[in-house]
């Protein structure tokens, strides 16, 4: 068991939406924080038919509680009309809601009833090197830090089997490509240029579709929070940048998986490459947990001036290096890139 240092009791303030990846944990969490909540498990199929059909059955089973009651609603992508009893709950019956879910395409594309704003959206990511005793850095680069993925020695098959179902309840179940076998090609492609600038037409020769296709197929991998994009730096200075965010799959396991990196070495640059990835994944999440609402970007001009991640308007630059060893190389861009931030490089004894 991990304590997650995501302090969820503090933010709920009447509703919220948390999302996150799949089997990050929010089910867990909000189980062992808030024990007696009324709790819909909408993964039960039985409930979730019942509800499908009737949802008003929802409401009705509601209405004995007094205000303030918290009811959590997990997986409420998959009966996304649940919405209009909850905001009819809330406003009538004064209840309070925490709704979860894998993916925030199902309820967008639904129109369903977005509660007037009143909940807050909130995320739940993979685990952070703060929330594990004993943190063991070799395997958190190479499995990843899905929990169930982190606490094994080898977890080359369930990575294998989270994409798999992946696959089976948002892509085909949900018909959101024509083509499967093409969508999986991407997502192999995707993994490759993983932390890499965007580049739609070079990612559509190697996929063989078309631009727009790719677009539309990474815009998938972020709405099912399969992955996340890193905006470019945008402030107006005198060197030219790199416009194009960077894209990111969530969690670095998945990444590895998808490119077969299954026995990483260090002082490799494939090591050095994962390192770089699950460094951003905590970046992301302490910004997140952390209430922060500075942006994060990265900084790459035509020269190949490079820092990894800017917080802010360049705020904090950080610059992450995989070595035993900080030397003037691995410094050389951040005085020259960045105007008067707080420098900071990320050195570790691999």
């Amino acid at each position: 068991m991990y304590h997650r240092i995501f302090d969820i009791e503090n933010r709920l303030d009447e509703a919220m939406f948390l999302f996150g990846g799949r089997q990050t944990g929010k089910s867990t969490l909000l189980k062992e924080r808030f024990p007696k909540a009324v709790y819909f498990d909408l993964l039960n199929y039985e409930l979730r038919n019942r509800f499908k059909q009737n949802p008003e059955l929802f409401r009705e089973s509601l209405l004995r509680y007094p205000p303030q009651t918290l009811v959590i609603v997990d997986e409420i992508q998959k009966v996304p009309d649940l919405l209009e009893e909850v905001h009819w709950l809330m406003v009538n019956k004064g209840l309070w809601f925490i709704l979860s879910g894998s993916s925030a395409r199902k309820i967008r594309k639904s129109g369903a009833n977005n509660l007037g704003g009143r909940a807050i959206p909130e995320t739940l990511y993979p685990l952070v090197s703060a929330e594990i005793p004993d943190f063991d850095l070799d395997r958190a680069v190479q499995n990843g830090m899905i929990p169930r993925h982190y606490m094994v020695a080898n977890a080359r098959n369930r990575m294998k089997g989270y994409i798999e179902l992946y696959l089976k309840e948002e892509i085909i179940e949900e018909a959101l490509v024509q083509n499967v076998d093409d969508f999986v090609r991407f997502m192999e492609v995707a993994a490759i240029m993983d932390g890499e600038i965007l580049n739609y037409e070079n990612v559509a020769g190697d996929c063989e579709v078309s631009a727009n296709t790719v677009k539309a197929y990474y815009k998938i991998l972020t709405d099912t929070l399969l992955g996340f994009e890193v905006p470019a730096y945008r402030k107006v200075i005198k060197r030219k940048l790199y416009k194009s965010p960077r894209f990111y799959f969530f969690d670095v396991g998945i990444a590895n998986y998808l490119t077969k990196r299954h026995h990483l070495a260090s002082k490799t640059p494939e090591y050095g490459h994962a390192f770089e990835h699950l460094v951003m994944q905590e970046i992301v999440a302490y910004l997140g947990y952390s209430g922060c609402d500075e942006e994060l970007s990265y900084w790459h001009t035509y020269e190949d001036l490079e820092v990894d991640a800017v917080i802010g308007d360049a705020r904090v630059a950080i610059e992450i290096k995989s070595t035993e060893k900080v030397d003037h190389d691995h410094k050389k861009d951040l005085p020259r890139s960045i105007p008067r931030p707080n420098r900071f490089l990320c050195p570790v004894t691999a």
